[in-house]
């Protein structure tokens, strides 16, 4: 019987059907007998459509997470038991009814064979790309630094306009941002105050912080699994600082300053995993207690800012599974912003998820003069034969100042992933204004779009032409988050117009 069944075994490992469904990636330089990390994607997936018919924004989250929480633990159940079982290491996650798995060859096998499994995706390891050096923006930009007064909003703050909205009283009360990135300094002086760990004599980190990292690499200063916030790179501190920063003192480095931060850290040293965005996107949906307990939609991120790529060829082979977690965040009323990427100024180079996908509001990066950063990533996206104009719209993203580790301020930050963080701290800035607009992310983006200041560029990216608006260079132009007050406030209604990410043109020839 014990011979039988291993021969069984051995045919189901080379049954067609399953290796199809199985990401040849998945074990691409491992030895016979090693194991590796996958994604057991579920063929059954919740349906979270209703949670638009739902007013309340609490309700709504809550609605999207006991939907998502109900169909995995159901459907789940007897693949754990079968992991369990083996004493094979696993990771449930819901937000994609999918299992993170550590198997060999034989047991991936049987696995892609079960009715009840949809594919095998890989887990593999995606650096931060971050991008190289422009000379003559960054003297341009380190210029107009030196000319700051000191007690003055950055210029690049300034250029979005979020001290307009401050001089009226609103500059992000009651808002939550969320930044899933390398961690972050938490009692940086920028940050301190902004962060709702901190509640002016102590500090708590339950449903404030997550480490998704549970097995760094050796040698990574947070280690694995880190009981309070910590920034093993930089970036994280830096991107927190551009979204809601500020010491009160001078330093006004974020857009919306009266907001609240939250964090989960999904890279090891700049290392992310489909795996570990997944586990961030699910925390700051449903934050829990630092040792994983109570999960609470009503504490989630209302904006979750994500200034990391994911490309196919570093780590997201099957991009289905990031897009449908963004999808399920973005229905809960969560505004999901990225950084378009740093692959240069070069068309169709928006092709990395988060990026490309609809549900993204995807963010390039300009200088203080409204040129376009020689490092942004320009579209259109193309999916499966056609194209999706992006990016949505642009931000400085070229030298601005920030907090970095030590509580220093770098004066140089430079990419899209400094772009990104300015409309994170815009729709906080925007929703704590317009508190009816708070959880409508199809209404804000749509109103960011229509108000952001037009620039055009004649450089033509397939059918798509720059000298339009909007345009595979900008998008709908510069992130102008006063304009796009007045607009929402506006007492004649908002008349619906061309969306950026659901224009589809037929394939180019």
């Amino acid at each position: 019987m014990i011979i039988l069944q291993a021969l069984l075994m051995l045919l189901r490992a080379f049954e067609p059907a399953a290796a199809a469904r199985a990401d040849a990636r998945i074990f691409a330089g491992k030895g016979s007998g090693e194991r590796a990390s996958f994604l057991l994607v579920l063929r059954e997936q919740a349906d979270v459509s209703g949670a638009a018919r739902i007013e309340n924004r609490i309700e709504r989250r809550r609605f999207v997470y006991e939907s998502l929480r109900a169909q995995a633990q159901v459907t789940q159940a007897p693949l754990l038991e079968r992991l369990a079982r083996e004493g094979i290491r696993f990771r449930s996650h819901y937000l994609v009814n999918m299992i993170e798995v550590e198997a060999d060859r034989g047991l991936a096998a049987e696995l892609a064979g079960r009715s009840d499994v949809s594919r095998l995706a890989a887990n593999l390891p995606a650096p931060l790309a971050l991008p190289a050096p422009f000379e003559t923006e960054i003297m341009a930009a380190a210029a107009a630094l030196e000319a700051l007064p000191v007690a003055s909003a950055e210029p690049n703050i300034e250029r979005v306009r979020a001290p307009e909205l401050w001089s009226r009283g609103f500059t992000g009360e009651g808002m939550v941002v969320g930044i899933a990135d390398t961690g972050f300094e938490w009692d940086h002086p920028a940050l301190k105050s902004h962060y709702r760990g901190w509640n002016g004599s102590g500090v708590s980190h339950d449903h404030n912080w997550h480490d998704a990292v549970h097995d760094a690499a050796s040698g990574n200063s947070c280690g694995s699994d880190a009981p309070a916030p910590c920034d093993d790179d930089s970036h994280g501190t830096a991107i927190s600082g551009l979204a809601v920063g500020g010491d009160g003192d001078g330093n006004r480095i974020g857009v919306a300053p009266g907001a609240r931060f939250i964090g989960c850290r999904n890279m090891d040293h700049g290392n992310g995993t489909p795996a570990r965005y997944t586990e961030c996107f699910e925390w700051l949906l449903a934050p829990t207690d630092s040792i994983g307990d109570d999960p609470r939609p009503d504490l989630a991120a209302d904006v979750i800012n994500n200034s990391w790529s994911c490309p196919p060829i570093e780590g997201c082979t099957d991009p289905n599974v990031l897009e449908t977690v963004v999808e399920n965040v973005r229905a809960a009323g969560i505004a999901i912003v990225v950084a378009a990427g740093n692959g240069g100024n070069q068309c169709f180079r928006i092709s990395e998820a988060p990026s490309i996908y609809e549900a993204s509001l995807t963010i390039g990066a300009t200088d203080l003069d409204d040129h376009i950063a020689g490092f942004s990533s320009l579209g259109p996206v193309t999916i499966d034969g056609s194209d999706r104009l992006k990016p949505d719209l642009v931000a400085p993203g070229v030298t601005v100042r920030s907090s970095t580790l030590g509580g220093g301020y770098i004066p140089n930050f430079s990419g899209t992933s400094a772009a990104a963080p300015h409309v994170s701290g815009a729709i906080a800035l925007l929703w704590s204004a317009v508190p009816q607009l708070a959880g409508r992310v199809d209404d804000t983006e749509e109103i960011l779009e229509l108000s952001a200041a037009p620039r055009t560029l004649a450089v033509n990216c397939g059918d798509y032409s720059g000298t339009t608006v909007p345009n595979p260079v900008f998008g709908w132009g510069r992130l102008d988050v006063e304009a796009a007050y007045e607009r929402a406030v506006r007492p004649a209604p908002i008349l619906p117009a061309p969306r950026a990410g659901t224009r589809v043109v037929p394939p180019r020839s």
